[in-house]
């Protein structure tokens, strides 16, 4: 029987490839190398589910997926919550879908990101138009003994999604666009104070 509860924690991590050096010494597995992502973010017609946490995506990397999460819970910065996905054969078929469903786009989202697998532990390297960030899914414990192992202990623990930080940046920022664009961000310096709820 499938677990659909997702454990992670984001932490901001400026310098990505001192990181991915210390991944390689400790034969950790490169799964999917550096790739752009496409994401949807979608609301319904109630607008209910952003202010609820609630995310409901569509992406689209190597393949096309779609993607269902609660709000969950956090502790210490590790998030967990329910998280159900479906590899789908047409992105643009199944954003026809969600549109006669109700649902429409919130916001566009992309970042590069390179994946590693370490200790039964997932480690993605993510670099966002604002930032970037390490996440690793795994149990607490090897979570936390992760951040041990790559020396992160000093990096700030992130307990928004990339939505809610997008948010934050905003608002310290006095930004007004929707989407978190790359061609958005080429002007724009973020600052790590950005990211600290307002």
């Amino acid at each position: 029987m499938t677990d659909y509860i997702e454990t992670e924690i984001k932490l901001y991590t400026p310098h990505l490839e001192i990181v991915q050096v210390r991944l390689e010494r400790l034969g950790a597995r490169l799964t999917a190398p550096r790739m752009h992502e496409h994401n949807v973010r979608y609301e319904d017609a109630g607008h209910t589910l952003v202010s609820s946490g609630i995310v409901v995506r569509m992406r689209r990397d190597s393949r096309a997926r779609l993607t269902y999460k609660d709000s969950g819970t956090a502790r210490d910065g590790i998030i967990s919550r329910f998280e159900a996905e479906v590899e789908v054969s047409d992105f643009d078929t199944m954003q026809t879908i969600l549109d006669k469903l109700g649902y429409q786009p919130y916001m566009i989202y992309e970042k590069y990101r390179t994946t590693y697998e370490l200790d039964n532990a997932e480690i993605v390297l993510d670099e966002l138009p604002y930032g970037n960030f390490i996440e690793i899914e795994g149990t607490q414990e090897i979570i936390e003994r992760l951040i041990q192992q790559l020396e992160l202990s000093e990096q700030p623990r992130m307990n928004a999604s990339y939505a809610g930080l997008f948010e934050q940046v905003k608002r310290h920022m006095g930004l007004s666009f929707t989407d978190l664009t790359f061609e958005n961000f080429k002007e724009i310096t973020v600052p790590e104070s950005a990211f600290t709820p307002a």
